[in-house]
């Protein structure tokens, strides 16, 4: 299972997981989709900060992410 550490950047996370950006776009997280947005915004964002800036529910994309397969660590 692939661990997503919701304390690690949006950067860090789709390096890691490459695949976790087209998921994040779908999500409505468009930014991540865009190389300079994710080079810059996304090294100062974490998953939690991202969903509360986007007015999205952290829990409902944990368990999205948890239907694609990863583990979110609490």
């Amino acid at each position: 299972m692939k661990e997503i550490d919701p304390k690690r950047s949006i950067y860090d996370l789709t390096e890691t997981y490459p695949e976790l950006i087209p998921i994040l776009k779908e999500m409505g997280f468009f930014g991540v989709a865009n190389p300079v947005v994710r080079n810059t915004l996304g090294r100062a964002t974490t998953l939690p900060q991202g969903c509360e800036k986007q007015g999205k529910d952290f829990a409902e994309v944990v368990a999205s992410l948890k239907e694609l397969g990863f583990e979110v660590k609490s």
